[in-house]
Protein backbone atom coordinates (compact mmCIF):
# COMPACT_ATOMS: atom_id res chain seq x y z
CA UNK A 1 0.00 0.00 0.00
CA UNK A 2 2.89 2.54 0.94
CA UNK A 3 4.55 2.07 -2.49
CA UNK A 4 1.19 3.37 -4.22
CA UNK A 5 1.40 6.05 -2.15
CA UNK A 6 -1.99 4.79 0.05
CA UNK A 7 -2.16 4.39 3.70
CA UNK A 8 -5.05 3.15 5.78
CA UNK A 9 -6.43 6.50 7.31
CA UNK A 10 -9.59 7.67 6.65
CA UNK A 11 -8.46 11.72 5.66
CA UNK A 12 -12.62 12.57 5.44
CA UNK A 13 -13.25 11.91 9.10
CA UNK A 14 -12.85 14.84 11.18
CA UNK A 15 -12.36 13.77 15.45
CA UNK A 16 -15.11 15.50 17.35
CA UNK A 17 -13.66 17.29 20.31
CA UNK A 18 -15.12 15.10 22.95
CA UNK A 19 -13.18 12.30 20.80
CA UNK A 20 -9.92 14.57 21.07
CA UNK A 21 -10.43 15.42 24.89
CA UNK A 22 -10.69 11.63 25.64
CA UNK A 23 -7.62 11.05 23.57
CA UNK A 24 -5.74 13.71 25.52
CA UNK A 25 -7.01 12.22 28.93
CA UNK A 26 -6.03 8.94 27.90
CA UNK A 27 -2.23 9.49 26.78
CA UNK A 28 -0.19 11.98 29.63
CA UNK A 29 2.41 12.73 27.21
CA UNK A 30 -0.05 14.71 25.73
CA UNK A 31 -1.31 17.06 28.64
CA UNK A 32 -0.02 20.74 28.60
CA UNK A 33 1.24 21.34 31.93
CA UNK A 34 -0.64 24.13 33.63
CA UNK A 35 2.39 26.12 33.90
CA UNK A 36 3.30 25.93 30.65
CA UNK A 37 3.83 29.70 29.94
CA UNK A 38 6.16 29.81 32.56
CA UNK A 39 8.13 26.73 30.72
CA UNK A 40 7.95 28.84 27.52
CA UNK A 41 10.94 30.65 28.10
CA UNK A 42 13.80 30.30 25.49
CA UNK A 43 16.11 27.94 26.45
CA UNK A 44 13.70 26.03 28.29
CA UNK A 45 14.97 23.16 29.30
CA UNK A 46 18.27 23.73 27.58
CA UNK A 47 19.72 26.88 27.14
CA UNK A 48 20.07 28.48 23.42
CA UNK A 49 23.21 27.92 21.88
CA UNK A 50 25.31 31.72 21.57
CA UNK A 51 24.80 32.54 17.60
CA UNK A 52 27.59 35.62 18.40
CA UNK A 53 30.04 35.02 15.77
CA UNK A 54 28.88 32.01 14.36
CA UNK A 55 28.33 30.53 10.91
CA UNK A 56 26.35 27.57 9.71
CA UNK A 57 27.98 25.22 7.45
CA UNK A 58 28.14 21.59 6.05
CA UNK A 59 31.08 19.74 6.61
CA UNK A 60 32.26 15.85 5.97
CA UNK A 61 33.96 14.22 8.55
CA UNK A 62 35.56 11.08 8.93
CA UNK A 63 33.00 8.71 10.53
CA UNK A 64 35.47 7.64 13.07
CA UNK A 65 35.88 11.43 14.41
CA UNK A 66 32.28 11.82 14.36
CA UNK A 67 31.47 8.69 16.36
CA UNK A 68 34.38 9.76 18.77
CA UNK A 69 32.94 13.03 19.40
CA UNK A 70 28.91 12.15 19.60
CA UNK A 71 29.95 9.73 21.71
CA UNK A 72 30.75 11.67 24.10
CA UNK A 73 27.15 12.43 24.70
CA UNK A 74 25.56 15.81 24.78
CA UNK A 75 27.66 18.83 23.35
CA UNK A 76 29.81 16.75 21.30
CA UNK A 77 29.56 19.89 18.37
CA UNK A 78 30.50 22.42 21.14
CA UNK A 79 33.66 19.69 21.83
CA UNK A 80 34.58 19.36 18.25
CA UNK A 81 34.53 23.45 18.18
CA UNK A 82 36.54 23.65 21.48
CA UNK A 83 39.21 21.23 19.92
CA UNK A 84 39.30 22.62 15.94
CA UNK A 85 39.82 26.79 17.98
CA UNK A 86 42.59 25.16 20.36
CA UNK A 87 44.45 24.20 16.98
CA UNK A 88 43.61 27.19 15.14
CA UNK A 89 45.27 29.27 18.38
CA UNK A 90 48.03 27.26 18.46
CA UNK A 91 48.71 28.16 14.94
CA UNK A 92 48.48 31.55 15.30
CA UNK A 93 51.14 31.24 18.06
CA UNK A 94 53.72 29.54 15.64
CA UNK A 95 52.22 26.36 16.15
CA UNK A 96 53.16 26.26 19.56
CA UNK A 97 50.34 24.89 22.11
CA UNK A 98 49.20 27.14 24.67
Amino acid sequence: MIARGEDRTDWSREDTDEEIEAQIASDPDLAVPDNWEELSVPGFPFPLPSRENKRQVTVRYDAEVVDFFKGQGRGWQSRMNSVLRAFVESQRNGGRSR
